[in-house]
Parts: C-alpha cells; sequence; structure tokens
C-alpha cells in the first residue's frame, strides 16, 4: 500500500521516566524477558498507519517545554513513575518542573491535544501528573478498583468497565465501534462535570460507578486521562476494543489540529500582474457575450477588439509560468485571433482544446491557464469565455494507486487558485464538453475541482449531520472538519468513480449520452460508480491503506446528506441515489431514526453498502439478456422496492401497460418530474437546513 505524508504529529514524552516507550530497543533493555509489557510500538505503529506521525521526546532531547512542543500536535505522557516502582525508560524524573507544566498547558490552550495515561495507586509513583491534570480540572485518584463479578480472564482487578450507551461529545462519538474494554489494576478519576466520562467502574465494582477515563476541553484543546495504561501496551492493546479507542481518543484530541486550513504555495502565475488584466479582459468581454458566445449586436466590436488584444498579450506574458503548456497556448491564441478576425460569431476552440493536455502533466503541485468558451455544469448554461488558474494535486499516493490498481489516463484532479466570475457557481467540474468547438470535442480529460467538492461536502454534510445529531467517529468529525483529508478523499473517490463508468457489467452505453431514458437510469449509473468506489476503498483499508476509511466516509455522507436535498425535484437523479442508499440502510437497520438522532451502525454500515451494490450489479449483469424497455421497468422496479414512487405513476409495477416498440419516447414522456418524491425525513431536513442557513447567513451579516 502506498505511504502518505502525516497529518499530524503525535509526541511521546519519554524524558520523565515513563513505564512506557515506543521505542522497541528501549523496551528490550527495560523488560529484556517480554519487551511487551513495557512497549507502545504497537500503539505507535496503529497511528502511524493513520497517516499520524510519532515521535519520542527524551531526556537527551531537553526539556519539554514550548520549543519541544512546537511541531507536536498531540502529546502523550504515560504512566511516569520512579524507578523504584516500575521498570522506567531510563535517563529522567518523573516530575514535571513548572516551566514544563506551562508549556504543556498552553500547548492545549492553543489547540494542541494532551493524552495522560496513570495507573493504580497513583500517589506512590513519585510523579506530579496530579499538578498537570489539575490545570484541566482533572485528577487520578489514589485507588485500585477490583470487581468479582465483572472482570476478565479471573482476575478481580482486571475490570471490565461500563460504557455509556451514547459516547457522544460534542456531536463526537469517541466510543464508535468499542464496545468493551478491560483496565488493568486501574486507579479511578475525580473529573469535573464539564467532563466526558467515557469508562467507569460498574455497580458491582469496589469503587462503584469510578470515573476510569474521561475527556475535557480546555481552550482551543482538548484532553483525555485513563486512570490505566496497560490496556494501551503491545499485550493488551488489540484486545477487547482497546485499539479502536486508542485511536479514537488520539484521533479526537488532535481534531482541532486537524482541522487547520491546508496552506497553499503562492501562485507566480496568478501573482503576475498579468493574471489580473486577463481576468478582467475576460469578464468584461462576457458581459457583451450571447448566450452562444457571439458577440451582442448592440456591443460595441471596437471595444470587444480591445479586450481581445489585451487577452492575447496577458496570454503571451503568462506563458513564462506554463512551459508545459507552449502549443495550447499558441493555439488558444489562434484561436482567439480567428473568433476576432471573424467577426465575433460563434466560437471554435477546437485546436484550443485538442492541445489541452493536462492528463500528460500529471505532476503534484503543477499549475495550468485555462482560457476557453464554455458553459458551467452546475452554473451558467451560457458559452462565453472564463478564464482560470487551476493546480494539480497529484501526490505519490494517487499516482501509485492509479498506477498500479485504477488506471485512469484521463483523470485529472484540479483545486482552483483564481478564477474568472462565470466560476463563482456551484460547478466542480473542467470537461471537454463544456467547451466550445464546431465539431465532436476532444476526450483527452476530465478536471475535477476535488477542493471545491471538499468544501461543499465539508459544509453541506457537517450542517446536515449537526442538524441530524449523527453519531460521528472521531475520523468521520476530522474528515468533516478537515480540508486536507476531505480533498484527498474527494481525489480518491473520483479516481475509481471516473473509472467505474467503462468497468464492469455494462450495458453498450452505461454513460446514456446518444439515448434519451428515464432519468433513474442516470441515477442508478452514478449511484453504481459510487458503490464500486466505496467497495475499492473497504478493500484497500482492509489492505493496510487506513486513510481509505475516509473515502467512504465521504460516499456515504455525501449520498446520504447532500445530494437528496441538493438541486430542484426535476428528474433529479443524483439526488434519487442518494435516497435509495438512505432507503435501503434504514430498512436493513443500518441506519436508525431515534428520539430525534440518526444513529449509523458504524460496524455494519459498509456491509449494507456492499449488499446494495450487489443488487445494482446484478440489474446490470441481466441487462444483457433485456429489451431497453425491459431493463427500465427492472430498474423502475429495484428502486421502488425501497424509494415509493409517486402516486400516479404510469411506471409503477402492475400499472404501467407498455408494448416493444421501436420508438419509446412516448414511455419515457410519461415518467413524472417528480417520479420519486422526497420522503417526509428529507423534506424535515431540507426545511431545518434552509432555517439554519438563514441562522448563519443573520449572524454573519450582524457581525459584518
Amino acid at each position: 500500500m502506498p505511504a502518505r505524508e502525516p497529518v499530524a504529529c503525535v509526541l511521546f514524552d519519554e524524558s520523565h521516566g515513563e513505564a512506557w516507550t515506543i521505542r522497541p530497543e528501549v523496551a528490550a533493555q527495560i523488560q529484556p524477558s517480554h519487551p511487551g509489557d513495557s512497549s507502545f510500538a504497537d500503539a505507535a505503529a496503529v497511528l502511524r498507519a493513520h497517516d499520524l506521525a510519532t515521535v519520542a521526546h527524551t531526556a537527551d532531547d531537553g526539556p519539554l517545554d514550548e520549543a519541544a512542543l512546537a511541531t507536536a500536535d498531540v502529546l502523550v505522557i504515560a504512566h511516569p513513575s520512579e524507578p523504584r516502582w516500575e521498570r522506567v525508560v531510563p535517563g529522567g524524573a518523573p516530575v514535571f518542573t513548572p516551566q514544563e507544566l506551562d508549556a504543556i498547558e498552553a500547548h492545549v490552550v492553543k489547540g494542541g491535544g494532551l493524552v495522560v495515561l496513570g495507573e493504580t495507586e497513583q500517589d506512590k509513583y513519585g510523579s506530579n501528573l496530579d499538578a498537570l491534570l489539575a490545570r484541566f480540572g482533572l485528577g487520578i485518584v489514589n485507588d485500585t478498583v477490583s470487581d468479582y463479578v465483572h472482570h476478565r480472564h479471573g482476575a478481580p482487578h482486571w475490570v471490565l468497565a461500563d460504557l455509556p450507551r451514547d459516547g457522544r461529545r460534542a456531536g463526537t462519538d469517541i466510543l464508535a465501534r468499542v464496545h468493551e474494554l478491560c483496565f488493568y489494576r486501574a486507579g479511578s478519576l475525580d473529573v469535573p462535570p464539564s467532563a466526558h466520562v467515557l469508562a467507569r467502574a460498574a455497580s458491582t465494582a469496589s469503587s462503584p460507578g469510578a470515573p476510569l477515563a474521561a475527556v475535557v476541553e480546555h481552550g482551543a484543546g482538548r484532553v483525555a486521562v485513563l486512570a490505566d495504561s496497560d490496556l494501551f501496551g503491545d499485550d493488551c492493546l488489540h484486545a477487547l476494543g482497546h485499539r479502536d479507542l486508542w485511536l479514537n481518543l488520539v484521533t479526537w484530541v488532535a481534531g482541532p489540529r486537524l482541522a487547520r486550513p491546508l496552506a497553499h504555495a503562492p501562485s507566480s502565475l496568478a501573482q503576475d500582474p498579468a493574471w489580473p488584466a486577463l481576468k478582467t479582459a475576460t469578464d468584461t468581454l462576457r458581459l457583451l457575450q450571447q448566450p452562444d458566445g457571439t458577440l451582442d449586436p448592440a456591443a460595441d466590436a471596437g471595444a470587444a477588439t480591445d479586450l481581445v488584444d489585451t487577452m492575447l498579450a496577458s496570454i503571451q506574458a503568462l506563458a513564462v509560468h506554463v512551459p508545459h503548456q507552449e502549443a495550447h497556448l499558441a493555439a488558444v491564441g489562434a484561436d482567439l485571433t480567428a473568433w476576432r478576425d471573424g467577426g465575433f460569431g460563434v466560437p471554435d476552440f477546437t485546436r484550443a482544446l485538442d492541445a489541452f493536455r493536462p492528463d500528460r502533466h500529471r505532476v503534484d503541485g503543477i499549475e495550468h491557464l485555462v482560457l476557453f468558451p464554455m458553459y458551467k455544469q452546475n452554473g451558467s448554461r451560457d458559452k462565453v469565455f472564463e478564464a482560470l488558474v487551476v493546480r494539480v494535486p497529484w501526490p505519490a499516493w494517487l499516482a501509485q494507486l492509479e498506477g498500479e490498481r485504477y488506471d485512469n489516463a484521463k483523470f485529472v484532479p484540479v483545486t482552483l487558485v483564481d478564477n474568472t466570475a462565470g466560476y463563482d457557481s456551484e460547478c466542480a467540474v473542467l470537461f471537454p464538453e463544456t467547451v466550445t468547438v464546431s465539431g465532436a470535442p476532444a476526450n483527452h480529460f476530465g478536471g475535477i475541482f476535488c477542493d471545491r467538492e471538499s468544501a461543499r461536502f465539508r459544509e453541506q454534510c457537517g450542517a446536515a449531520a449537526a442538524v441530524l445529531g449523527v453519531n460521528l467517529p472521531p475520523d468521520a468529525a476530522a474528515l468533516l472538519a478537515s480540508e486536507s483529508l476531505s480533498r484527498d478523499a474527494f481525489a480518491l473517490w473520483d479516481l475509481v468513480h471516473d473509472r467505474a463508468h467503462s468497468h464492469g457489467d455494462l450495458p453498450f452505453d452505461p454513460f446514456m449520452i446518444r439515448q434519451r431514458a428515464p432519468f433513474w437510469m442516470y441515477a442508478l449509473e452514478e449511484l453504481r460508480c459510487d458503490l464500486t468506489a466505496f467497495t475499492e476503498a473497504v478493500r484497500l483499508e482492509e489492505e493496510g491503506f487506513a486513510f481509505a476509511r475516509h473515502a467512504q466516509t465521504a460516499i456515504l455522507f455525501d449520498r446520504l446528506f447532500r445530494f437528496p436535498v441538493t438541486g430542484p425535484r426535476v428528474r433529479n437523479y443524483d439526488g434519487l441515489g442518494g435516497q435509495l442508499l438512505f432507503a435501503f440502510l434504514h430498512k436493513s437497520g443500518r441506519i436508525r431514526w431515534t428520539d430525534n438522532q440518526l444513529t449509523i451502525d458504524w460496524e455494519h454500515v459498509a456491509g449494507g453498502v456492499l449488499e446494495l451494490r450487489t443488487l445494482v450489479e446484478g440489474l446490470y449483469r441481466d441487462s444483457i439478456d433485456r429489451s431497453r424497455l425491459a431493463h427500465w421497468a427492472a430498474a423502475h422496479d429495484l428502486v421502488a422496492t425501497y424509494v415509493p414512487p409517486a402516486g400516479g405513476s404510469r411506471w409503477e409495477r402492475g400499472t404501467r401497460a407498455h408494448r416493444e416498440t421501436e420508438d419509446l419516447r412516448p414511455y419515457i414522456d410519461e415518467v413524472l418530474e417528480d417520479e420519486f418524491p422526497l420522503s417526509m425525513f428529507y423534506l424535515a431536513l431540507q426545511r431545518r437546513l434552509a432555517a439554519l442557513r438563514q441562522e448563519t447567513q443573520a449572524r454573519d451579516t450582524v457581525a459584518a
């Protein structure tokens, strides 16, 4: 599996006599006969597999001060002790200096994460964890919890914790996928009312109901504390729900840092004075054009000529920044000149489009200058001039997946550096078919704005998740907040989705470009490609590419929470695909709407998505033996099994009376504009999201 750049750094303190180390060679020194009893190596490996860098801070690195914490997003302190009580990492005393305590608190206040692991009989170890935790209103009680009823392997001090049925904290379910935890010789915690207790001793324990694990927010950061450290050691990490809890805790405390916006490199192209000149001239010229791209008869041809001349000069000046576009920009100049000299008729950018080959330059960070007369999908249909500066994100991990597993030579993910006003819209693609040409457009590339898609996802799905009270695992909450994670998730999703249109048991024309078809056929085709991408993401995660879980979440949430409530209800095929997925998962119990909250069964929801994919794939596989009319009817029946058609539908099973004929247009005309109406759930969600947008706009207006 490909490696990814870390998205955050977890610093393990090993400078204060900790009983645990992430360095296997040090664990072997501490416990030669059984290194696993002192090792957090597996815990560190789990984090690295999820794109979290791990670093040990040792006594040789100096104090744990502001400088030491400058590059850390999460600090882990695992059971400091005097050596008379524990075998510990050599070289440091278990007492933090006042300056170190200040630095750790400041780290949290500024948005950093802190995980503190204590132990049974905490007071004896000679550490001052109590002074550190007191700064966050927390404490570790000097206790040894026992439970002669709820314990593991016959050991009363290996207590099985009570876990709250709802582990949500500020919309995040830190106990997602965690069902059972064992605390091995644990103390207990003293927590403030503001803390969220994740685990308690059972009512049969020596300290009934005592908190064993809790989290708090402090300043802009977060703190997690446990009264035991063994459950994350190599010997115990893979038992019960310990591994999932560990990953959830670290991801949750890292949340504020994961939400940091991406640092975007400056663009020499966009900073060149020739770019705003090109942009202004293009925007001004667009106002003189008619929808088909011709110059408005009432416009001043002389003014249009001057604008074109400015555009030509600007393109020539900007070419130095994009030497790989030499042939393309020459063709743009020729086509633009021909449009001017030909009297400003319908533009023909055939040559320019044929020479535009971003597919040949998939290099991470490379930029392209784009100037075409084109319409905008999900935006203006006017075929007028637009100018863009786009950047290609092509990290090594994505290039490796495309090269080794998901060959897709035309796929080009792009981000928008700057644009003319026509792209101030919902358009998130740069496709050849949008460009104005005299004949069939060249089809060399497919540009998808993963930054726009992911921003829309974070805004709309984040709002829906909040309104619905969805039980978000920390990784899903991070995805909804992180520009970096969501952008990369969409790049992976788009790569596999785009490729899926030409793979599988397909009809002759899966896109149905050359045929008119009922809109649910388009819904099933787009959904089929998303279900394929989801399936591949599950497979990638199972094979060790943990990041692929983010692609699964992006697909699931966009389909469930954005597509059905976006756009008009007139033959909304993307919306229908989302309705079908929701209804299937709801009917099979993978999602539940109870007490005005939407709960997702995170351990089984993927299985539900895969089951729906099997049904859709079966429909496609059987299509080769059916007529078009029979195939459309079978597809309607599949959708109608889960999403009831509208009253008066003439396509519903038992109602339709269609006969095979060469001309199927009359039957297509029978399709209702809203053949599959929104459910009460989605109608209510639409209203609540609209109200939320109005509230947000009102607050923004007041703030402004």
